[in-house]
Protein backbone atom coordinates (compact mmCIF):
# COMPACT_ATOMS: atom_id res chain seq x y z
CA UNK A 1 0.00 0.00 0.00
CA UNK A 2 2.72 2.43 1.03
CA UNK A 3 4.62 1.79 -2.22
CA UNK A 4 1.52 2.21 -4.37
CA UNK A 5 1.43 -1.44 -5.39
CA UNK A 6 -2.33 -1.65 -5.13
CA UNK A 7 -2.77 -4.97 -6.98
CA UNK A 8 -0.40 -6.58 -4.44
CA UNK A 9 -2.28 -4.87 -1.60
CA UNK A 10 -5.54 -6.28 -2.95
CA UNK A 11 -4.09 -9.78 -3.31
CA UNK A 12 -3.15 -10.04 0.38
CA UNK A 13 -6.47 -8.88 1.80
CA UNK A 14 -8.97 -11.26 3.37
CA UNK A 15 -12.14 -12.02 1.45
CA UNK A 16 -14.15 -10.18 4.10
CA UNK A 17 -12.00 -7.05 3.74
CA UNK A 18 -12.38 -7.18 -0.03
CA UNK A 19 -16.14 -7.62 0.26
CA UNK A 20 -16.45 -4.63 2.60
CA UNK A 21 -14.35 -2.43 0.31
CA UNK A 22 -16.26 -3.53 -2.79
CA UNK A 23 -19.57 -2.77 -1.08
CA UNK A 24 -18.33 0.66 0.02
CA UNK A 25 -17.09 1.55 -3.47
CA UNK A 26 -20.25 0.18 -5.07
CA UNK A 27 -22.43 2.40 -2.87
CA UNK A 28 -20.22 5.46 -3.36
CA UNK A 29 -20.06 5.14 -7.14
CA UNK A 30 -23.81 4.57 -7.29
CA UNK A 31 -24.44 7.75 -5.31
CA UNK A 32 -22.12 9.57 -7.70
CA UNK A 33 -24.19 8.39 -10.65
CA UNK A 34 -21.76 5.77 -11.97
CA UNK A 35 -22.87 2.25 -12.73
CA UNK A 36 -20.25 -0.31 -11.79
CA UNK A 37 -21.00 -3.90 -10.93
CA UNK A 38 -19.35 -5.40 -7.88
CA UNK A 39 -17.47 -7.75 -10.20
CA UNK A 40 -16.11 -4.79 -12.19
CA UNK A 41 -14.97 -3.11 -8.97
CA UNK A 42 -13.19 -6.30 -7.88
CA UNK A 43 -11.42 -6.54 -11.26
CA UNK A 44 -10.43 -2.86 -11.10
CA UNK A 45 -8.85 -3.37 -7.67
CA UNK A 46 -7.08 -6.54 -8.84
CA UNK A 47 -5.32 -4.64 -11.65
CA UNK A 48 -4.82 -1.33 -9.86
CA UNK A 49 -7.31 0.54 -12.01
CA UNK A 50 -8.75 4.01 -11.58
CA UNK A 51 -11.17 3.05 -8.79
CA UNK A 52 -8.39 1.28 -6.92
CA UNK A 53 -5.95 4.18 -7.18
CA UNK A 54 -8.63 6.65 -6.09
CA UNK A 55 -9.66 4.49 -3.13
CA UNK A 56 -6.15 3.74 -1.84
CA UNK A 57 -4.98 7.33 -2.31
CA UNK A 58 -7.85 8.50 -0.12
CA UNK A 59 -7.30 5.64 2.33
CA UNK A 60 -3.67 6.61 2.84
CA UNK A 61 -4.71 10.22 3.51
CA UNK A 62 -6.53 8.88 6.59
CA UNK A 63 -4.27 5.96 7.53
CA UNK A 64 -0.52 6.41 7.62
CA UNK A 65 1.15 3.03 6.99
CA UNK A 66 4.35 4.30 8.65
CA UNK A 67 2.54 4.39 11.98
CA UNK A 68 2.24 0.62 11.76
CA UNK A 69 5.32 -0.28 9.75
CA UNK A 70 8.01 1.97 11.17
CA UNK A 71 6.73 3.49 14.41
CA UNK A 72 5.32 0.42 16.11
CA UNK A 73 6.52 -2.71 17.85
CA UNK A 74 5.02 -6.00 16.68
CA UNK A 75 4.52 -9.20 18.65
CA UNK A 76 2.57 -12.38 18.09
CA UNK A 77 -0.78 -12.70 19.76
CA UNK A 78 -3.24 -15.56 19.69
CA UNK A 79 -2.38 -18.24 17.13
CA UNK A 80 -4.97 -20.67 15.82
CA UNK A 81 -5.04 -22.93 12.81
CA UNK A 82 -6.81 -20.55 10.42
CA UNK A 83 -6.52 -17.23 12.20
CA UNK A 84 -3.94 -15.39 14.19
CA UNK A 85 -3.40 -12.01 15.73
CA UNK A 86 -0.41 -9.69 15.63
CA UNK A 87 -0.26 -7.14 18.43
CA UNK A 88 0.92 -3.76 17.22
CA UNK A 89 2.05 -1.25 19.85
CA UNK A 90 2.46 2.28 18.53
CA UNK A 91 4.79 4.33 20.68
CA UNK A 92 2.15 7.03 21.34
CA UNK A 93 -0.96 4.84 21.58
CA UNK A 94 -2.52 3.89 24.88
CA UNK A 95 -3.84 0.59 23.57
CA UNK A 96 -2.36 -1.73 20.95
CA UNK A 97 -4.03 -2.55 17.65
CA UNK A 98 -4.71 -6.22 17.07
CA UNK A 99 -4.02 -7.07 13.43
CA UNK A 100 -6.24 -9.97 12.41
CA UNK A 101 -4.87 -12.49 9.94
CA UNK A 102 -6.82 -15.30 8.28
CA UNK A 103 -5.68 -18.40 6.42
CA UNK A 104 -7.67 -18.59 3.21
CA UNK A 105 -6.86 -21.22 0.62
CA UNK A 106 -3.70 -22.11 2.52
CA UNK A 107 -2.39 -18.52 2.40
CA UNK A 108 -2.35 -15.95 5.20
CA UNK A 109 -4.41 -12.86 4.38
CA UNK A 110 -4.62 -9.51 6.14
CA UNK A 111 -7.90 -8.60 7.79
CA UNK A 112 -7.49 -4.89 7.06
CA UNK A 113 -11.13 -3.97 7.51
CA UNK A 114 -11.61 -6.47 10.33
CA UNK A 115 -8.75 -4.75 12.17
CA UNK A 116 -8.85 -1.05 11.33
CA UNK A 117 -12.40 -0.31 10.25
CA UNK A 118 -13.94 2.27 12.51
CA UNK A 119 -17.54 2.34 13.59
CA UNK A 120 -18.21 5.00 10.96
CA UNK A 121 -20.54 2.71 9.03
Amino acid sequence: MKEGNYPKTWSILSEKSKSIIIDDVYKATGKAGASYTKEAIDKDFAIGGVLSVSYWTKYIENFDPDLVLEQSKWEMGKIERNRTEIIIHHKKAGKPAILKMFREGGVWKVGLEETFRTSRR
